[in-house]
């Protein structure tokens, strides 16, 4: 990186524009535009990603106050107004955002994928966070009698922490007709919250040659084949079972062997029950990969927090699919930039640091190696920093 480029224009360069060209030409996106060209259009809203701006006004206002700094930014040479941003965001065909931001996917799983875990495989969890949308202005997302809302519903690589898929309905579908949409993988496992218990639905995935782990829920007729009570487990497993469905309606949707495992959370002072098709992993293992379900969660309300997937900058369908895909290229980002500059970090300092950097000329290393430093300097017993005069 140069110390001459701003930082913006420098994070820009982890983006792989020849791609992003590529799919512009297959939906012809920039057919009849003059000036202002899809890829200035990302640009724009990569830095209302990474700066945080909460409306489309602020954002212009602050790209207008820079506007000297424009072209060098990547924003294009014409002015940047709040009409030309918000026709581009409802008319430009939202594919083009959607499936660049699969190819970023693609590149921070690649880059991320020597993590290491306890466990050898591919590991996913799926599940859905509702965002609540005025029904007066996104007319199109209606939830309620009164209220309005969509759903994004995401598989989330537990082992690199990047969303792979991402299915945007509205609120009102119900998560478990979301399980149709997901592209299974053999051999790999899928984790499910009991919200997704559709039996049907599981032996498809069995049948696919898929794995597939999910809490139990009510009380299911079945017929022990296999196993018994383990009283002593030190890993807190209270039982490990080979089970058959017997109920008159769950042995025809599911009507092969399933293995049922319970296990004693210290924590929560409760049992939890998993079902699953792998026969083959120890039931420790089951327990604590339903435990990295929770890497979903955290990633829902991660990207609420830091990222801006609440408040829109446009009330169409099209603007929000492209605020979201462009919020999720933003973390894609972030994430290909610790691991390629090697900064470890966790990716909300990351985000923290260059957020408030965007202007500034300093290569990015420099600005991480001052952060390291202040990391490391001696406090007193009062928790602040010791000067010397």
């Amino acid at each position: 990186m140069y110390s001459g480029k701003y930082v913006f224009a420098q994070l820009i360069e982890f983006l792989p524009q020849k791609a992003f060209q590529r799919i512009v030409m297959k939906y012809q996106g920039d057919k009849y535009i003059k000036s202002f060209s899809c890829w200035n259009q990302l640009l724009i809203m990569m830095y209302g990603q990474l700066s945080g701006c909460d409306s489309l006004r602020e954002l212009v206002c602050i790209i207008t106050a820079h506007a000297p700094k424009s072209y060098h930014l990547g924003f294009g040479k014409s002015l940047i107004t709040r009409s030309n941003l918000s026709k581009a965001n409802a008319n430009r065909d939202c594919r083009i955002f959607e499936e660049f931001a699969y190819k970023m996917i693609f590149i921070a799983q690649g880059k991320r994928i020597t993590k290491e875990f306890e466990i050898n495989g591919r590991f996913y969890a799926f599940d859905s966070t509702t965002i609540d949308l005025c029904l007066n202005l996104f007319w199109w997302a209606r939830f309620r009698k009164a209220k309005g809302g969509i759903k994004v519903h995401t598989l989330y690589d537990v082992i690199t922490q990047i969303p792979t898929f991402l299915h945007i309905t509205e609120a009102k579908v119900h998560d478990m007709n979301a399980m149709d949409e997901i592209p299974y993988e053999p051999n790999a496992y899928y984790i499910f919250d009991r919200g997704y218990f559709d039996l049907a639905r599981l032996f498809t995935i069995n049948l696919i040659g898929s794995n597939f782990i999910i809490r139990e829920r009510g009380q299911l007729q079945y017929r022990i084949i296999e196993g018994e009570d383990l009283l002593e487990s030190p890993d807190n497993i209270l039982y490990d079972q080979t089970i058959r469905l017997t109920g008159q309606q769950t042995r025809g949707k599911y009507p092969v062997l399933l293995r049922r495992v319970g296990y004693y959370s210290m924590k929560h002072q409760r049992t939890f029950t998993y079902l699953t098709n792998n026969f083959e992993i120890s039931a420790k293992h089951i327990a604590l990969l339903y435990k990295s379900r929770w890497q979903v969660e955290l990633f829902f309300k991660w990207i609420k927090q830091h990222l801006r997937v609440k408040s829109f900058w446009g009330v169409t369908e099209n603007a929000v699919r492209i605020q979201i895909f462009s919020a999720v290229t933003a973390y894609c980002l972030v994430a290909i930039i610790e691991h390629d500059l090697r900064l470890n970090r966790s990716t909300f300092d990351v985000l923290r640091i260059l957020s408030m950097s965007l202007f500034d000329k300093t290569p990015i290393r420099e600005l991480f190696k001052r952060v390291v430093q202040m990391d490391d300097m001696p406090e007193n017993g009062h928790g602040q920093l010791c000067f010397n005069f």
